[in-house]
């Protein structure tokens, strides 16, 4: 039976969920402390890594989203600097409430990412948290060993260390360069000696944990761990994608993306730590469809959208951190609530939000994350806000139902839904600029193909107008 499927089709999917359920079932610690609403004093939930002993939180503050002066993030404002003081008060809050794994990149926030991160951190002792950040060699002019070695150079003077806690491949099965998966991953890691060389760096003590964050060609990921199995090469960790949609349903969007369930199982029977990478799926999972929002209600009502995403998963006991890349201090709370301490999904609750993917499944939406990965285009489209209005009416219910033409309550959507892709997306980078270049495609993780759904919105556009 095929891999992304031998789970997805066997009663095993419900019924032996329970062994992958955490046993860590925290409880507060009597010292715990109510203050402004807020717990506090060191009830975060906390995961050993096995390798090293660390012990690492279980949230991790992603550092790919941080805020700008102008306002929201990089990705939104792109001429704006980082809030470095903004930076500062999160980190400060996240480390006095028990965060101490961060993760950062060269490619984040407009390269800008490891600096504001370095500043932050370094205003605390360097045994008080854990750097992560990756070798983001995408550009094939950054394949060479010189450059690729130069990139890891500067990400330590950036991060004002002398050492990377968790340093990982970045988006190992992703295509670039003109080559597929496979071809890229010689191209960036294994033709330049670039892997013997961080193994090098890791025997120095430079690099504590070496891994990889994998998207793509599934081929890729089985070989790194077919190489550890032979002791070839060790991984530490890995970074996966894992939520509850993509857990079944990652194939099922896109016939390139993998089930959540084979990545995890395939780690956890080898004992490496798997790092958690989009548990709200670019948030998607934080905002629902009433329908499913109401359902989430009605099963319990003292958990948000968001923290029914963050308990998933953070419940398998193989998960050493889950990622959130957080913008407001808002979310960042909202977050260091949700596991000060975990409360591990029950059998019954798993079984429950892998029901509601379903549900979710069926909405057809896009899988965009919004990682921003496919910009600038050429042509001057906004990508993740065109596909984040579509997947936001979607999500409201506000998405016109072509059957339903001529009714009142059709006419009234088709025109909140026209004003506001209007008002969301400046007409110059609408959808109807897209002219199937393919540039974007081989930058997209998700695998989406952008130009077709492009096509398909534009085609909406322009039916709703006619009309």
């Amino acid at each position: 039976m095929d891999r992304r499927e031998f789970i997805k089709h066997s009663a095993a999917a419900v019924a032996g969920t329970s062994v992958l359920l955490s046993a860590c079932k925290n409880t507060k610690s009597p010292n715990d402390q109510m203050v402004n609403g807020e717990m506090v004093n060191g009830s975060m939930t906390l995961r050993t890594n096995p390798n090293t002993g660390d012990k690492v939180s279980l949230l991790g503050f992603g550092m790919m989203r941080l805020p700008v002066q102008a306002g929201g993030t990089a990705r939104e404002n792109p001429d704006s600097a980082i809030d470095q003081q903004a930076v500062n008060d999160m980190v400060d809050y996240a480390l006095a409430h028990g965060v101490n794994y961060f993760d950062t990149s060269p490619a984040y926030c407009q390269g800008e990412s490891e600096a504001s991160t370095g500043i932050a951190l370094s205003r605390h002792p360097r045994n008080s948290y854990f750097i992560a950040t990756k070798l983001s060699n995408f550009s094939p002019d950054t394949w060479s060993a010189n450059e690729s070695k130069a990139m890891f150079e500067r990400s330590l003077s950036y991060l004002r260390t002398d050492y990377v806690d968790y340093l990982l491949l970045h988006g190992i099965g992703m295509s670039g360069g003109g080559k597929d998966g496979m071809g890229a991953f010689y191209g960036r890691y294994m033709d330049n000696g670039i892997l013997d060389w961080l193994v090098e760096q890791k025997a120095k003590g430079r690099i504590r944990n070496l891994g990889f964050s994998y998207h793509g060609d599934i081929k890729v990921f089985d070989m790194l761990l077919r190489w550890h199995d032979e002791g070839k090469y060790h991984w530490d960790f890995v970074q996966i994608e894992l939520n509850y949609l993509d857990w079944n349903y990652a194939d099922e969007i896109n016939p390139r993306n993998t089930d959540a369930v084979y990545l995890y199982d395939e780690l956890h029977k080898r004992g490496i730590p798997a790092v958690i990478m989009e548990p709200l799926l670019g948030g998607r999972l934080a905002r629902q469809p009433e329908g499913i929002a109401r359902q989430l209600r009605k099963r319990n009502p003292d958990y948000s959208p968001a923290a029914w995403a963050f308990r998933f998963a953070g419940t398998p006991e193989g998960v050493l951190c889950v990622l959130s890349g957080m913008t407001y201090m808002e979310h960042l709370k909202e977050n260091v609530g949700t596991y000060s301490p975990l409360q591990p999904l029950s059998d019954d609750e798993w079984t429950f939000l892998l029901r509601l993917a379903h549900d979710i499944y069926e909405l057809k939406a896009i899988p965009c994350t919004a990682c921003n990965y496919c910009m600038p285009c050429p042509y001057g489209l906004n990508i993740p806000q065109i596909f984040s209005y579509y997947n936001a009416c979607i999500a409201d219910g506000l998405l016109p139902d072509m059957e339903a033409r001529g009714d009142k309550e059709f006419m009234r959507q088709r025109r909140a839904f026209l004003v506001g892709y209007d008002r969301t997306v400046p007409g110059m980078r609408q959808a109807d600029h897209c002219i199937g270049c393919n540039h974007c495609i081989s930058h997209c993780p998700q695998r989406i193909q952008i130009p077709q759904e492009m096509q398909r919105i534009d085609r909406l556009v322009e039916q709703l107008k006619q009309l």
